[in-house]
């Protein structure tokens, strides 16, 4: 079996650089010949990613978070190159999500054993295999992006506070096959697997095998009611809160107003976007 493991030193504020040298020994151990990729930036991951699979990887190995996932899912969709994830980053919701760890990769490429699952796609951009967001959470992504302190997940939480503060809802249209809504949104979530957020399950009913993307929107809600709801997050009960609303399709269209859209955590473009689910795009090592 010809794998290539791909590792991003920097991910997890150096987690993946400590481990690197015992995950490649499990991997070795496991099947043989493993090609080792470091990647010193973003840029750098996704370059060598797609490098591994034109050069006849049969499992792009990947020990890093949720970017490093992104770029392998970029990299292995609608390929016959399967994806393994170690995760090692400050999220992992990918991992998370399909229930990932070094210990099932092992056990896997041991035996064999691979699962197709669905993707969505930007229309003309990128695969997700999480969940694609835009509003209140898109903002918060803005700001940390622009962000040089401080470090690590306290970033997100400073970002929080600062974007609830300029808080307010804006117009929003979303189209499936099934029909139209039109409502004054703060966020709206499209969801192939369940969590973002570093395990915040946005999308608590989310299935990448049932072709269809799950969708959450958060209505018109001032700051105190969205603080309200926020604290229903990690336990997925905020899908019953009277301001959101839940739809299931397989393609979504949103528009309206000038939202940036991140998926996967991961800036895309503003809206309007078009998003789809891609069917069994994806085989992962699992």
């Amino acid at each position: 079996m010809t794998v290539a493991l791909l590792v991003c030193p920097a991910a997890g504020l150096g987690a993946a650089g400590r481990v690197a040298g015992t995950v490649a020994s499990r991997l070795r151990a496991a099947c043989g010949d493993v090609q080792l990729l470091v990647a010193s930036d973003a840029e750098g991951t996704i370059r060598l990613a797609h490098k591994a699979v034109r050069d006849g990887a049969e499992v792009l190995a990947v020990l890093g978070g949720d970017g490093a996932a992104h770029a392998g899912v970029q990299a292995c969709a609608g390929t016959d190159t399967a994806l393994a994830v170690i995760p090692a980053g400050t999220g992992n919701d990918f991992a998370r999500a399909l229930d990932l760890s070094l210990d099932g990769v092992v056990e896997a490429l041991r035996a064999g054993c691979r699962r197709a699952i669905d993707l969505g796609r930007v229309q003309q951009g990128a695969w997700f295999g999480t969940v694609l967001c835009a509003g209140f959470d898109s903002a918060v992504n803005e700001r940390v992006n622009r962000m040089r302190w401080p470090r690590g997940p306290r970033r997100y939480d400073l970002a929080i506070v600062m974007e609830l503060a300029q808080l307010r809802s804006r117009p929003l249209t979303v189209r499936t096959p099934g029909g139209e809504v039109e409502l004054e949104a703060t966020l709206i979530a499209i969801g192939n697997t369940r969590f973002y957020g570093g395990g915040v399950p946005i999308c608590p009913d989310a299935d990448p095998g049932d072709g269809l993307l799950d969708v959450t929107i958060a209505g018109r809600a001032g700051r105190a009611e969205l603080m309200r709801i926020l604290p229903k997050l990690r336990t997925g009960r905020h899908v019953d809160h009277p301001v959101v609303t839940t739809l299931r399709a397989s393609s979504v269209a949103i528009a309206g107003n000038d939202w940036i859209g991140y998926a996967d955590g991961e800036r895309q473009r503003e809206l309007p976007l078009t998003v789809e689910c891609v069917p069994r795009a994806l085989s992962v090592v699992a």
